[in-house]
């Protein structure tokens, strides 16, 4: 048994897509692939993105992918555009925010990001697709496999995985990250940006920083342990200290 996951993507289909490769040229396309959220914002080409994962899923590819934080943006704004997720400290809006990556995002969409308020709602809901925005929208916030719990950013310690909020389960990092607990199942998340990926025993951080111009990672959970998967090969993901 194998579960193949990939880290926070952040609109870098390129990226994206020899991920995909490396795993089916390893496992055929028949690979159970998770994707821990944040398809959008920051890279070039976020619609390309969500394309790409759509198409799969209506060609019945395994492919499980959870919700982001990011991912909450695009759909908040055609529906509620003064709406501000409470994550973020600075109190910023999406389209604000000069750290978020709405711009990249709607200049994905073929809108200009400089329009005044009122008529850059007006072009995104002209541009963006309906279905683009269900797909986000309604993407799980959770998947539990034999071998892990994929989720975007963490579980709340102590609470049931029925009973997590929503916004712990795209934004959690005090807490979570600092936590030698036994979760039971694997917890493989992004969320937190780091160099390259990393296992600490109870979890494993896939967000290898690709919004920031980084890899992409991806890696293969199998009963025995987890590998990243490099250009060259596999490389052990030795689980470290939580700290």
């Amino acid at each position: 048994m194998r579960l193949y996951a990939i880290g926070d993507i952040h609109g870098q289909l390129d990226k994206l897509l020899e991920a995909h490769d490396r795993i089916q040229t390893e496992a055929g396309h028949d690979a159970v692939i998770a994707h821990v959220g944040d398809l959008i914002d920051r890279g070039p080409d976020s619609r390309g993105v969500v394309e790409h994962l759509m198409r799969g899923r209506d060609a019945g590819r395994n492919w499980i992918v959870v919700r982001g934080n990011h991912d909450r943006f695009l759909p908040a704004f055609l529906e509620r555009p003064d709406w501000i997720d409470p994550g973020l400290s600075s109190g910023q809006h999406w389209i604000d925010h000069p750290g978020l990556g709405a711009a990249q995002t709607l200049a994905s969409y073929g809108v200009d990001p400089g329009l005044d308020r009122e008529a850059l709602l007006r072009e995104v809901r002209r541009a963006v697709p309906p279905d683009h925005a269900r797909f986000l929208a309604t993407l799980p916030l959770w998947h539990l496999h034999p071998l892990a719990l994929v989720v975007h950013a963490g579980i709340r310690p102590g609470v049931g995985l029925l009973d997590q909020a929503e916004q712990d389960l795209v934004w959690i990092r005090q807490g979570f990250l600092d936590s030698d607990a036994d979760f039971g199942p694997l917890v493989v998340h992004g969320h937190t940006a780091l160099d390259s990926a990393a296992h600490h025993g109870n979890r494993l951080n896939l967000d290898g920083g690709a919004g920031y111009g980084r890899p992409l990672c991806a890696a293969v959970i199998e009963p025995r342990g987890a590998h990243l998967l490099t250009g060259k090969g596999r490389v052990p993901l030795v689980p470290e200290m939580t700290g």
